[in-house]
């Protein structure tokens, strides 16, 4: 496969409802849209840095900056053929911009497997037709919010409930949530690095909850302190910020800092290092779930093809469309019975639809071979 050349997009898609972390509030995804187009095939990749580098030193400006500059061109300028597998080895002497290059990664496989007639899913190794779905719910100005909009999504049938937390917001939450549907619904924490190796002790205060598990709280950097604190609370510690490899995914399990991991392929640098860490986690019996970065249909048709592996045991982040927009530039993913299909058609098996797509976008980068 040769490629033609890059488009990279630029896409601004309002959010139907504010969505509030630890590091910041969220009312527009700004997001980077590439399709790499070869003579018989073309590809669509998602970046899903976000605007600002706050949930990682990526951000949406440095992303489109590393791929007009060093990324795009290390793989135009091939003479020799390019396919997926070749996408990391190529572009490995530039260091970090793992989401930069997920996105390139994903629009190049996203090509191949078009030109070859094969779903993702396939070439992933998926065993499912369908993945249950699980729903991320931002930090709220008052739990009464916090508790309609929890009974929302489970009256629109999400399995698994995962719940925004920081310092101030999160035993008292927990409590409510637990108090007001019961020990039945799968409930988890997601506190986004906001918690120091000295709040273990009010940590433990959520384990009589009985969550399926606290996410990524402490920093990135810090797996000694997620071992220690994995001896001091009952609750699981999954690792997400932490996990950027299937090298990182096997020391951390070594040292005892997770015994379950959130694979989220933009921030590992794409599907194909995804699919990895998901065959190390299985090797050693620790389950993984796919995370959300807010994607539009593009990615999320990705993210469910993964999330049909057999190793994703805990419902994923892979919500409907609606949680996020109003209308995404995809056919719209429609949760079914707490579930949403696995695309079956070639590559990602979705396309976006052009006047939608037309009208998200703000610029547009032609980059030719």
């Amino acid at each position: 496969m040769k490629l033609t050349g890059v488009e990279i997009r630029r896409v601004r898609m309002p959010l139907v409802a504010p969505f509030r972390t630890s590091f910041g509030t969220q009312t527009v995804r700004e997001a980077l849209l590439l399709r790499a187009v070869t003579p018989d095939a073309e590809g669509w990749g998602e970046c899903v840095a976000m605007s600002d580098p706050l949930y990682s030193s990526e951000y949406v400006d440095a992303c489109a900056d590393v791929l007009r500059r060093f990324l795009v061109p290390a793989l135009t300028g091939r003479r020799d053929r390019l396919d997926a597998s070749a996408v990391a080895p190529a572009l490995s002497p530039f260091k970090g911009h793992l989401m930069a290059k997920a996105a390139l990664e994903m629009a190049v496989l996203d090509a191949e497997l078009r030109e070859r007639g094969v779903p993702l899913s396939r070439e992933l190794g998926a065993v499912r037709e369908r993945v249950p779905c699980g729903v991320s719910v931002g930090i709220m100005d008052s739990v009464p919010e916090l508790l309609e909009a929890v009974a929302g999504y489970l009256d629109s049938g999400y399995v698994r409930i995962k719940l925004k937390i920081e310092p101030g917001w999160d035993v008292a939450p927990v409590r409510a949530v637990r108090e007001r549907f019961g020990d039945d619904v799968l409930l988890q924490v997601d506190a986004n690095t906001a918690y120091t190796r000295a709040d273990a002790r009010h940590l433990a205060r959520l384990d009589p909850f009985d969550l399926l598990l606290i996410e990524q709280p402490l920093p990135e950097d810090d797996l000694i302190g997620h071992a220690e604190l994995a001896r001091q609370v009952r609750t699981p510690i999954c690792l997400d910020e932490s996990i950027t490899s299937a090298r990182a995914a096997a020391d951390a399990i070594a040292l005892g800092a997770t015994s379950i991991v959130n694979i989220k392929p933009g921030r590992v640098g794409g599907y194909l290092e995804a699919r990895r860490i998901h065959d190390v986690c299985a090797a050693h019996g620790v389950p993984v779930w796919c995370g959300g970065m807010l994607e539009t249909g593009l990615g999320r048709a990705a993210n469910v093809a993964l999330a049909a592996l057999p190793g994703f045991t805990v419902p994923g982040d892979t919500s409907a469309s609606d949680r996020y927009y109003r209308a995404d530039i995809t056919e719209p993913f429609t949760l079914e019975d707490g579930h949403l299909p696995v695309p079956t058609g070639p590559g990602i098996g979705v396309e976006p639809l052009a006047d939608a797509l037309d009208e998200v976008t703000v610029s547009t980068e032609w980059i030719p071979a």
